[in-house]
């Protein structure tokens, strides 16, 4: 459905933060650590490694990338990609658990937090500025965040739910399906799509998304590149 997604973002919704240009764009290295090529050739891994600093790594999709000279291919990771159908979108009163009326939003006040939250789960995904991606929802006890989801890639109608995360003290209290359907509500409140990507071997994140009425629409490669 959406092969180039970070290229695809990059170069609509998103281009106003994008750095490079014409072949290769990149986001700030304190917002996310992703990227993306206009085509899979040699020039334009070549344009992409000189976004990168030295030994930094950056991460983009595609089926087969030519190889560049000071560019590592470090490796490669299998993902899905979902779409939550219209009708699949919850009412209101669908709400997954009791954790719902406690999801407040989260700003750029909380940017620690959230970083902090998901370095658990993923760490050096969600960072410093991630926040500027889009909205961004939580849950907390105790004053601690325990549990978040939000936005990340933007496509023109689309939106792609990223960040959902629970601390593993609170795993299996319904956090996360609860901040889904929340955030798809929004989605669908401003006349936007939800998709999502998750690996191909998150056997428990799937199970969730397909209960919640997501439905697979591609596979994706998700490659880890280095500036040697």
């Amino acid at each position: 459905m959406f092969p180039n997604p970070f290229w695809q973002a990059l170069t609509s919704e998103h281009a106003t933060i994008s750095l490079g240009s014409g072949r290769a764009r990149r986001y700030p290295a304190d917002v996310i650590p992703f990227g993306g090529v206009a085509e899979p050739d040699t020039l334009s891994m070549q344009a992409l490694r000189e976004l990168l600093g030295p030994d930094e790594t950056i991460i983009t999709t595609g089926e087969h990338l030519a190889e560049a000279p000071g560019l590592t291919h470090v490796g490669t990771l299998p993902g899905l990609q979902m779409l939550l159908p219209d009708a699949a979108v919850p009412p209101p009163e669908s709400a997954e658990s009791s954790g719902s009326d406690q999801i407040v939003p989260l700003t750029g006040d909380d940017a620690g937090a959230m970083v902090a939250l998901t370095d658990v789960a993923f760490p050096g995904f969600f960072r410093p500025r991630t926040y500027i991606l889009g909205s961004y929802w939580g849950i907390r006890t105790n004053g601690e965040l325990i549990a978040m989801a939000g936005e990340r890639v933007a496509f023109p109608g689309y939106r792609e739910i990223s960040a959902v995360c629970t601390h593993p003290a609170h795993i299996g209290k319904g956090y996360a399906a609860a901040l889904l359907q929340h955030v798809a509500r929004d989605h669908a409140g401003r006349g936007l799509r939800s998709f999502l990507h998750v690996t191909a071997n998150n056997d428990r994140a799937v199970a969730l998304y397909h209960r919640l009425g997501f439905t697979t629409t591609a596979n994706i490669l998700f490659h880890r590149l280095r500036r040697s």
